[in-house]
């Protein structure tokens, strides 16, 4: 059997590999970017999802429009503006299946053989894989804790001239980075400047443990003129309510939001009608403010636990910058005092004590870094965070 080129480019998710190992008794789990499903809003879903069969079953059960179900489309333009997004009609958003979906889109429409995109170093894993089937060279740019250095940026921009720039400015996956609101403004600046198509990708935007974080380029998009022309949003609801729901949306410039969509009636019809009412009930019950500060107290809890655990238990064998947001602490093995450094090596042990993490290697585009690591503190409570990290630690130090 003969199968697409394409395929070449990439490979299978290495986290979803490492899911194989997980299945183990007793085994403590930081590998995965799922939220806890034990936060999750049961009973305001059911009680939407009920809501939606009894006021428009027909809505609700049918086949639906490929932009999305108005009431949605309606309910997801005050959530963005309530996020300081003013001036968003439901017409320029589309629904998509989660976010993933919307970057698939967005390959499909920009990316061919030949073209360049450009993310962070180190983004997330799966937006690389889903560009890289569209045949383009996709080149990672160094972060620091403000974000995408912005000098690198530019050469990489003048150098390369891509079709597209992809970031994850608030609480990145892996990273955890936030990048400053100034330097929010430059990326959109550059973005006008060389007429790149930038990617906002904000799933993890709500889930701040302190103060706010800054406003999205989208709502910054208003004190760059011409920004909104190149500039691309992307939100989910998987990681605020559930992912289940697989509930997304893009806000795009109109002739590529109507590419997109007729992508997307090749690719899905449309996103789960039941899906759609369901989220559409749920935002318009008012629940959503409680349910994100339960979840935002919780996993700023686990984060200063695991923070803590790994300052203790592998001392200067590891560095990171602690989180203010988000579902991930990432972080680099030094070396120091003779300890490896080598992140898969290092998975290796941690498995053999019972604990996993993912290497950080497969978050990079070019150039990986081997020392990198990405710890999830969102699925285990505070007990197994420190039992965990005690067994990483143990795995660190073993000869």
């Amino acid at each position: 059997m003969q199968f697409a080129e394409r395929l070449n480019q990439v490979e299978t998710s290495a986290i979803r590999e490492l899911f194989k190992l997980l299945g183990k008794p007793g085994i403590i789990s930081f590998a995965g970017g799922f939220p806890d499903s034990a936060m999750f809003d049961v009973e305001g879903i059911q009680a939407a999802s009920t809501r939606a069969l009894q006021t428009e079953p027909g809505a609700a059960l049918q086949y639906g429009a490929t932009e999305g179900y108005n009431p949605l489309r309606e309910q997801l333009a005050a959530f963005m503006a309530a996020k300081g997004v003013a001036d968003l009609r439901p017409d320029q958003l589309i629904v998509t299946t989660g976010s993933q979906q919307a970057l698939d889109l967005i390959g499909k429409v920009l990316l061919g053989p030949g073209d360049t995109a450009l993310v962070e170093a180190p983004t997330f894993l799966a937006t690389i894989q889903c560009f890289r089937l569209y045949g383009p060279q996709v080149i990672g740019v160094p972060l620091d804790a403000q974000g995408v250095q912005l000098d690198a940026l530019e050469a990489l921009i003048a150098r390369h001239r891509p079709k597209l720039l992809y970031l994850i400015p608030t609480f990145g996956n892996p990273s955890g980075g936030l990048m400053s609101r100034e330097r929010r403004l430059r990326v959109l600046e550059l973005a006008v400047r060389h007429q790149v198509v930038l990617v906002e990708d904000d799933p993890y935007g709500d889930l701040y443990f302190g103060e706010a974080p800054p406003p999205s380029m989208l709502a910054l998009s208003s004190e760059v003129p011409g920004s909104r022309d190149w500039l691309v949003h992307c939100g989910s609801l998987s990681k605020v309510l559930a992912p289940g729901l697989r509930v997304g949306w893009m806000i795009a410039p109109p002739e590529l939001l109507a590419r997109a969509t007729m992508c997307k009636q090749f690719s899905d019809a449309h996103t789960s009608t039941l899906s759609q009412a369901t989220a559409a009930h749920y935002l318009q019950s008012g629940r959503m403010p409680q349910t994100l500060a339960k979840v935002r107290a919780t996993y700023a809890a686990r984060a200063q636990a695991m923070g803590d655990a790994l300052r203790s238990e592998l001392g200067a064998g590891i560095e990171f910058q602690p989180p203010q947001g988000g579902m991930f602490i990432w972080a680099r093995l030094t070396g120091a005092q003779g300890l490896i450094r080598d992140g898969a090596e290092l998975a290796r042990r941690a498995i053999e004590k019972g604990v996993a993490f993912v290497p950080g290697t497969p978050f990079y585009a070019t150039d990986p870094d081997p020392s990198t690591l990405r710890l999830s503190f969102a699925t285990a409570d505070i007990d197994r965070i420190r039992e965990g990290v005690a067994r990483l630690g143990q795995a660190l130090h073993a000869q």
